[in-house]
């Protein structure tokens, strides 16, 4: 079962920009999922359907059909949906991003790290019903049914949400678009390794 949590609203949050590391009041609601004894997938997948203008994504592994189909069906009513993923563990093209690939969704792979090992999703991060999902959950059958994971939604903290989103920014300018699965990195360049 999920726990919801309910934080106080302690402040208002400031419109000014957020450097990284600095404290921001809590604001909004919380929603933590446990896997395997919760269905952390079954949140996203609620997450996603619920979102009204984007959704970023993060992953590190990420294998999921069903999450990727309701990314998908996302994109299809209009939401801006952008992923990026760990180079090195989605090149050999066992996952679910070609399903992505096929439906127009942009890809693109983090190569400048060993491991780019976030698990985020940022969905409408100006708000209304902003919320950002991270954790040690990976998109992937054996996060949902074999490992012990956690995921938290964080909801309707904006300020927050903008300063995730600005990462996953930071982030795009330095990755490689995928056209393609196999991926080879061009000759020369790194992979991350």
């Amino acid at each position: 079962m999920r726990a919801k949590l309910v934080l106080a609203l302690i402040g208002l949050a400031t419109a000014a920009p957020l450097a990284a590391g600095q404290r921001l009041p809590a604001q909004g609601s919380v929603e933590v999922a446990f896997s395997p004894a919760d269905d952390p997938e079954a949140l996203l997948i609620e997450l996603i359907g619920g979102a009204r203008h984007s959704v970023h994504v993060q992953a590190y592994l990420f294998t999921s059909r069903k999450l990727a189909a309701a990314l998908i069906a996302a994109q299809r009513r209009g939401v801006a949906v952008q992923v990026l993923a760990d180079a090195q563990q989605h090149k050999r093209g066992r996952n679910a991003l070609d399903q992505l690939l096929a439906a127009g969704i942009p890809v693109a792979f983090e190569t400048a790290y060993a491991a780019a090992h976030n698990k985020v999703m940022i969905v409408d991060a100006a708000g209304p019903g902003c919320a950002v999902a991270t954790g040690s959950y990976n998109y992937t059958w054996s996060a949902r049914n074999r490992n012990a994971e956690n995921l938290i939604v964080l909801r309707d903290h904006c300020a927050l949400a903008q300063l995730y989103l600005r990462n996953w920014q930071r982030h795009r300018e330095a990755a490689t678009e995928l056209h393609r699965l196999p991926w080879h990195p061009p000759p020369g360049a790194s992979s991350g390794g």
